[in-house]
């Protein structure tokens, strides 16, 4: 006959009992944050608290608390919506002389490896001249302001650039360089890309004639074709829109 004292019948190990009662914390942040998706940590662990009056198991150590919310991911940021004031562009028209309104644009492509790359699009409104197209794996709002100033230096500055309402293009450095140039920024509506056709319908051929058309291995190899083909959309390649003449024709 073994001497056993009674208690030993009833112990548990201490990493399972803190198993079940991280999973039981778990469980309650998991109802809380599907319930209210906005709360942060402070909110969601003063409600713990609030249920611990009607329930003492729940009254759980924020320091406990905090590391299994991490573990859920709940800590991660969400995206926030931001408002965006009212938007009234000008009706799209020909400028009758070149560098009187420009267009800008963003795209994204895909390397053959997978790695995804942004090109950056800026055209003339009058004649559909590529002004530029910059092709990156990231374009910062400083890179975009590093260009039009360039080209406001080498060319005239424009009386207005159209332009969506992408991050970069509301940054407050493009705001305050087109400020200090007395350039009008003509932001569309959003959801309505075809206020601004002239750059859509350029892009469109950008990626049907280049990006769609090649598998590129490098980012290098893009830049270097769509420099090719800069040069041959602006001097070779007829236009409908301006009765079968290249941009260089009409400028």
């Amino acid at each position: 006959m073994l001497a056993l004292a009674r208690s030993l019948y009833y112990y548990q190990p201490k990493g399972r009992i803190k198993v079940v009662i991280d999973q039981r914390i778990m469980g309650a942040l998991s109802t809380i944050a599907d319930k209210h998706p906005t709360y942060g940590f402070r909110k969601m662990f003063y409600c713990l608290r609030l249920q611990a009056i009607r329930r003492p198991e729940y009254d759980w150590n924020h320091k406990r608390v905090y590391r299994l919310y991490c573990l859920m991911g709940l800590n991660l940021r969400r995206k926030r919506k931001v408002m965006l004031p009212k938007r009234s562009p000008h009706p799209l028209a020909v400028p009758e002389q070149a560098d009187e309104v420009w267009s800008m644009d963003f795209m994204s492509d895909s390397l053959y490896n997978g790695r995804r790359f942004r090109a950056f699009t800026l055209i003339d409104h009058h004649n559909r001249e590529a002004l530029w197209i910059k092709t990156a794996y990231s374009i910062s709002s400083k890179e975009v302001v590093d260009i039009l100033d360039w080209l406001v230096g080498e060319r005239k500055i424009p009386k207005a650039i159209r332009l969506d309402n992408g991050p970069e293009f509301r940054s407050a450095r493009l705001t305050e360089w087109a400020k200090q140039k007395g350039i009008e920024l003509d932001y569309i509506e959003p959801g309505k890309p075809t206020q601004n056709a002239f750059i859509e319908r350029f892009n469109r051929t950008y990626r049907t004639e280049v990006l769609d058309a090649y598998l590129f291995k490098s980012i290098k190899e893009v830049r270097d074709l769509t420099e090719q083909w800069i040069v041959h959309y602006n001097e070779r390649r007829p236009h409908e829109s301006l009765g079968h003449k290249t941009p260089a024709m009409v400028a």
